[in-house]
């Protein structure tokens, strides 16, 4: 585990060792990629930062856009189709059990009505929030959105985000100071992509208890309307 955050953390100084060269530098990208995406107990992985590192690799170093940029492309898509089909098959099981206070196949029916009308917008977007995007592919398969659907909105998805991380890589990533100071470029591209999941989890907690403290306040008036009577 600790080689696999070195080579991320320093995938520039890791690519420009004589030892790894040739087809290593493309299948290491496709092989994380791939599991940040495809498998719902490797969301540590992050995906932002390493396509950020090949973009910029391929403007200033031996990496090659041509190869990086379509094996990224398909590690995304593939992982998350992998991620869906693990959720599909595993989704029923879970829920048939009935002896589960909280799970039984009406709330699956429910996840697959949601994501049937909001499917499409939570799986593209999913991909520009670390973590989350690991779990979107899951639970939309364990909802049985339908594969169709789900395909449709994965391709857009990985595509819009693959592209922006190699854009960004390819133009910033060629600045003096940032190949200097790589490592903490890329802890920072971590920080800030988790930024939009740490705000909307604080609206939802913030939301949350203006609910709860609503619902006591009825609950007194109610109480107070009965003894009045």
């Amino acid at each position: 585990m600790s080689n696999l955050i070195e080579i991320v953390l320093h995938f520039n100084k890791w690519l420009n060792d004589p030892a790894n060269q040739g087809a290593i530098i493309y299948i290491v990208p496709f092989l994380l990629i791939f599991c940040e995406t495809g498998l719902f107990f490797t969301p540590f992985l992050p995906g932002d930062s390493l396509i950020f590192a090949v973009g910029a690799l391929c403007a200033s170093s031996g990496m090659k856009l041509w190869i990086a940029a379509p094996l990224i492309l398909a590690a995304g898509i593939l992982g998350d189709t992998s991620n869906y089909n693990i959720g599909r098959m595993l989704g029923p099981r879970v829920f048939r059990n009935e002896k589960i206070r909280f799970l039984n196949p009406a709330y699956l029916q429910r996840a697959h009505e949601f994501y049937e009308k909001h499917g499409a917008g939570t799986v593209v977007l999913g991909h520009f929030f670390p973590i989350i995007r690991t779990f979107v592919p899951f639970v939309a398969g364990m909802g049985t959105m339908t594969f169709v659907r789900f395909l449709r909105s994965n391709v857009i998805g990985v595509a819009m985000w693959v592209t922006l991380f190699l854009t960004l890589g390819w133009f910033v990533g060629t600045i003096p100071f940032v190949q200097d100071h790589f490592g903490i470029v890329e802890i920072l591209i971590i920080a800030i992509s988790c930024i939009p999941a740490a705000i909307t989890f604080f609206k939802e907690r913030a939301a949350g208890k203006a609910r709860k403290a609503l619902a006591a306040a009825e609950a007194a008036a109610a109480s107070c309307e009965f003894q009045d009577k």
